[in-house]
C-alpha cells in the first residue's frame, strides 16, 4: 500500500442533487459533495429519527475532507472506519436519550480521494457506482435480505427489484442489534474515474443499464445528477431520491498558483446543519442545488419528465433560489453573526493553532467524547437516582394520604352512634354498621336487658339494619323508648288474654244458675258437681245441664 503522494495530482470535482419525491414529507437523505470526500447517507426511523441520523453520519465523516494526513492511504482507511462507527455509537446514544428517536439509522457509503488512491466505506443498500473507460461497474454490495436471496441463489436480481422485503437491510449505522463495521475497500484512481453515489430511492427503480447511459451521456455533473434524479421520480420512485456525481480531474501544473477549487455542498436534511459543518471543514459549505422543478406538484413534475429532452439537448435552466452558504466560527463572530450553537452528536475541538475538527481520531477529540460520555453516564445515574427518589418520595405520600383518609375517615364514623343486636338483646354501639377488608368500623358500649324476640317483627327489623343517631345521648334515648314500647306491647297482650278467660267464666256460671233452677233441692250439690266437672272436662254448661237432669231423675 502506497504511503506517498503520487506522481500526478489527482482533483476531485464533484456535486450533489436530492429531491423529498412525490410521496415522502420529509427528505431523510443526506450528502456530502466536496474536493477530497463525497459521501450518501439514507435515514430510517420516522419523521424525525431518519433526518436525525443520516445528518450525524454525514458531520462524522465531513473531517475527512481536509485530513488526508499527508496522503497515508491506511491511515486515512482507518480514520473512516472509526469515524463510521463513532456515527455509530452517536446515534445509538442520542436514541437512547430521546424516545421519539427510538429505532432509527441509516446507510452510509462515502468515496475519499488520497495520494491518488480511492478509499471506499460502505453500510447498508446505499450504492457507490465507478464508470471508467465508458464500463459502469457496481462498487458496492448491498447489506440487505435480497440481496443474500440472490447471493443464496433463491431469487435472480429481476425478481428482487419486485420482492416484498427489498427494503429490508441486514446492517446499517444506528439503534439496532446488528454489526455497524463498514466494508473497507482501496482502488487506484485513474484520471477520468466518474463516481456516482446514490440512495436505493433512484437504483431501486433504474437498471444498471440506463445508469451507465446516462452517466456517459452526460458531461457536466450537476447536469447528470439532475437528470437521474428526475428519471428515477418519472419511474416512480415512492422515496427520497439522492444522486452524487464526482469525476477526478489531472491538474496539468500541480504548482500552479490557481488549482482548482470548489466550495463543498451538503444536500438532503444535513443541509440544515451548515454551520457545525464549516466549523469541522474550518472553511465555507453551501446547500447543493435543488431539483429544478421541485416546487412542481407531482401532476406538474410527471407532465414535465414525460416530455425529457434527449442527451444531446440538456433541459434548459430554470431559476432556483441561491443556495445557502455557511461561513466557519471565525468568520461568522468577525462579521458579528451569533455564532450556532452546536447541535450535533461528535463535540468539535478547536485546537491551539485554531484549526477546528470533530476528528474521533484526533487526541483532543477522543478525550472530549471520553469526557461527554463520562458526564452523560453520571448524568444518567443522577437522574436515575433523582427518579428512584421521586417515586419512593410519590409512594410516601401516596400512603400517608391513604392512611390519612383511612384515619379520618374511622374517626368520623366513631362520631356516630347506633342500636343494634348484641346475642339475642338490644345494644348500643359506636360507629357505623359495616366494615372495611374485614375490620369492623363499630365496637359495643352498652348492652340493655331488653330480648330483641320480645319485640313486634317492625321494630326487629329496624334493629337488624341499626338504627343510627348522631349521639349516644340520643341512642339512649330511643333505647328508653323501646323498652316503653315493649313494656306496653306486653300489656296489651296480657290484657287480650285476660280479656278472654273472663268471658269464658261469665258463661259457666249462668249454666250453673240453669241448673240449680231445674234440680231444686239438689240444686248446689248438683251445681257444684256440674262445676266440678266441666272444670274437669273443659265442657260448657251443657254438660252441667244433662247432670241436672239426672240429678231429677235420682229423685
Amino acid at each position: 500500500m502506497p504511503n506517498s503522494v503520487a506522481s500526478q495530482t489527482l482533483f476531485l470535482y464533484s456535486t450533489t442533487v436530492s429531491d423529498v419525491g412525490t410521496v415522502r414529507s420529509n427528505n431523510q437523505d443526506s450528502a456530502f459533495a466536496g474536493e477530497h470526500l463525497i459521501a450518501i447517507c439514507d435515514g430510517m426511523g420516522g419523521h424525525a429519527g431518519g433526518d436525525t441520523a443520516s445528518t450525524i453520519a454525514i458531520r462524522s465523516l465531513a473531517h475527512i475532507e481536509h485530513d488526508d494526513v499527508n496522503g497515508d492511504v491506511s491511515t486515512v482507511a482507518r480514520m473512516m472506519e472509526t469515524s463510521v462507527m463513532a456515527a455509530h455509537d452517536a446515534i445509538v446514544g442520542k436514541a437512547k436519550r430521546e424516545r421519539k428517536l427510538a429505532g432509527m439509522g441509516t446507510t452510509m457509503t462515502a468515496v475519499a480521494l488520497v495520494a491518488g488512491y480511492w478509499v471506499l466505506a460502505h453500510i447498508g443498500d446505499s450504492r457507490a457506482y465507478l464508470l471508467r473507460d465508458g464500463r459502469l461497474t457496481r462498487m458496492t454490495q448491498d447489506h440487505s435480505y435480497v440481496q443474500h436471496l440472490i447471493d443464496t441463489g433463491r431469487i435472480s436480481p429481476a425478481e428482487a427489484r419486485n420482492h416484498p422485503q427489498r427494503n429490508v437491510v441486514m446492517r446499517v449505522l444506528g439503534d439496532f442489534d446488528i454489526d455497524p463495521h463498514p466494508d473497507i475497500a482501496i482502488r487506484a484512481a485513474h484520471p477520468t474515474d466518474r463516481w456516482m453515489l446514490c440512495s436505493d430511492g433512484l437504483c431501486g427503480v433504474l437498471e444498471d443499464s440506463t445508469i451507465e447511459q446516462t452517466l456517459t451521456a452526460y458531461s457536466d455533473q450537476e447536469e447528470c445528477a439532475q437528470q437521474l434524479v428526475s428519471m428515477a421520480l418519472k419511474a416512480g420512485s415512492t422515496d427520497n431520491v439522492t444522486a452524487v456525481i464526482a469525476d477526478a480531474t489531472l491538474a496539468l501544473d500541480a504548482d500552479a498558483f490557481d488549482l482548482p477549487h470548489q466550495t463543498p455542498l451538503v444536500a438532503g436534511a444535513a443541509s440544515a446543519s451548515l454551520e457545525p459543518i464549516a466549523d469541522i471543514l474550518n472553511e465555507p459549505v453551501a446547500t447543493a442545488p435543488m431539483l429544478r422543478d421541485a416546487n412542481a406538484s407531482p401532476a406538474q413534475r410527471a407532465a414535465a419528465l414525460i416530455q425529457s429532452q434527449p442527451a444531446s439537448q440538456p433541459s434548459p435552466r430554470v431559476a432556483q433560489p441561491s443556495p445557502r452558504v455557511a461561513q466557519p466560527s471565525a468568520v461568522r463572530e468577525e462579521n458579528g453573526e451569533r455564532a450556532n450553537p452546536d447541535t450535533g452528536e461528535i463535540p468539535v475541538i478547536q485546537k491551539r493553532d485554531g484549526h477546528v475538527t470533530d476528528d474521533p481520531n484526533d487526541p483532543d477529540v477522543a478525550k472530549a467524547i471520553h469526557h461527554e460520555r463520562q458526564t452523560q453516564r453520571k448524568e444518567t445515574r443522577k437522574r436515575g437516582r433523582r427518579n428512584r427518589l421521586i417515586a419512593i418520595l410519590i409512594v410516601i405520600a401516596a400512603l400517608a394520604l391513604a392512611t390519612g383518609g383511612a384515619f379520618g375517615a374511622y374517626r368520623w364514623s366513631q362520631t356516630k352512634y347506633f342500636i343494634g343486636n348484641a346475642d339475642g338483646v338490644v345494644a348500643v354501639y359506636q360507629g357505623v354498621n359495616t366494615n372495611v377488608f374485614g375490620l369492623a368500623l363499630s365496637h359495643e358500649v352498652k348492652r340493655t336487658n331488653i330480648d330483641i324476640d320480645s319485640l313486634p317483627q317492625a321494630w326487629r327489623d329496624q334493629l337488624q339494619d341499626g338504627i343510627t343517631f348522631n349521639s349516644y345521648d340520643e341512642a339512649i334515648q330511643h333505647v328508653q323508648v323501646i323498652r316503653q314500647e315493649k313494656s306496653n306491647f306486653n300489656d296489651n297482650s296480657n290484657t287480650s288474654k285476660s280479656s278472654g278467660d273472663a268471658g269464658n267464666g261469665t258463661s259457666d256460671s249462668s249454666d250453673s244458675s240453669d241448673s240449680s233452677g231445674s234440680n231444686g233441692t239438689d240444686g248446689d250439690s248438683s251445681a257444684g258437681s256440674s262445676q266440678t266437672d266441666g272444670g274437669t272436662a273443659g265442657d260448657t254448661g251443657t254438660d252441667a245441664s244433662s247432670t241436672g237432669t239426672d240429678g231429677g231423675d235420682a229423685q
